[in-house]
């Protein structure tokens, strides 16, 4: 009989969900996980160089966040941009939603947005007579579990130092560990994936695959692809990173291509669960996800189930921090 949703379950103390950052980037904890040996270490995000061999390639997600939540003038309208098709036109997740059907109207700053489209799972197009000012009226999507309103602190700590291409709704929250003086040290390259808000939708059906993905977009460079193929070793930064190189990698293993991978720009909807071969990826940086999320079946996949949901009974004893905000995990 296969895994089921279960398999994945842990429990977490709610105080151990971090609600805000640490004061200093790199002082996050860091636990090592052996894949071969199941061995666990206690060490600090600062260690983490140590790990890293002469011929590895750190691959980071280099999306920046987008203040993509929005409230009508009137207070009554809560609008989320899920992804801006043009300056005028966005697809919206909008509550209340019986008050937004076609033809309604909501004013955000003094910019009119139309309800142009009603899409089949409930998703509005809506058409604005001018570009909405987002710096001045968005607010950040923080992941409910936070348990507060977005503060200004966020713009800043909710963003990788290396942000460069807007577009996300979430931050690939491994790379928010990196201090540009650490990062200078290392060989790295970017790739571009937007991620969207499926990234915290529940796995609600009892076995993995009867899961419906969620489709984000991604940019792989000719630059990257090329360093990528290159590299003894790939550590990916985050399940973001991991779902691109592995999507455009088991494409390239289908055509019967040498490559590990090539430059490709496109949508992945890519589930990685137990069991999958990875193809690109021989190291994994990562948060400490949801129980039962697709991001933990992830990391299982990539280390072995037991493995993985030793290693999280291990950090809520040893009281690590939790979720975006948290301390993170190296899988070796």
């Amino acid at each position: 009989m296969g895994l089921r949703t279960s398999d994945f379950h842990y429990d977490l103390p709610p105080e151990l969900i971090a609600s805000r950052p640490l004061e200093e980037r790199a002082a996050s904890r860091m636990m090592v996980v052996n894949r071969d040996s199941g061995k666990i270490e206690h060490r600090m995000f600062r260690d983490f160089p140590e790990y890293l061999r002469p011929d590895d390639l750190l691959v980071l997600n280099d999306t920046k966040v987008i203040p993509a939540r929005v409230f009508s003038d009137d207070g009554k309208i809560e609008l989320l941009c899920l992804d801006r098709l043009s300056p005028l036109e966005w697809r919206c997740l909008v509550r209340p939603g019986k008050k937004m059907r076609t033809g309604k109207t909501v004013t955000v700053g003094g910019t009119t947005g139309t309800v142009v489209d009603v899409f089949d799972n409930g998703d509005r197009l809506i058409r604005w007579d001018a570009p909405v000012d987002l710096d001045r009226h968005g607010h950040l999507a923080l992941p409910h579990y936070m348990g507060r309103d977005d503060e200004m602190a966020d713009r800043d700590r909710y963003q990788t130092v290396f942000a460069r291409e807007e577009g996300a709704i979430a931050a690939p929250t491994a790379g928010l560990h990196f201090t540009p003086e650490l990062l200078e040290k290392l060989p790295h390259a970017f790739l571009t994936l937007h991620v969207g808000v499926g990234t915290f939708r529940p796995v609600q059906v009892d076995t993995p695959e009867e899961h419906e993905m969620h489709s984000e977009r991604y940019v792989l460079t000719p630059e990257t692809a090329g360093r990528v193929n290159d590299a003894a070793r790939v550590i990916a930064v985050g399940t973001t990173v991991t779902r691109v190189l592995e999507h455009v990698g088991r494409t390239v293993h289908a055509e019967g291509l040498a490559a590990r991978c090539r430059s490709h720009e496109g949508a992945t909807d890519i589930f990685i669960y137990p069991p999958y071969q990875f193809r690109v990826i021989g190291g994994l940086l990562t948060n400490f996800h949801l129980p039962e999320s697709t991001l933990i079946m992830l990391v299982s996949a990539f280390a072995g189930r037991e493995i993985v949901m030793e290693a999280y009974r291990e950090a809520v004893r040893e009281r690590y921090r939790f979720y975006s905000y948290g301390d993170c995990m190296l899988l070796v």
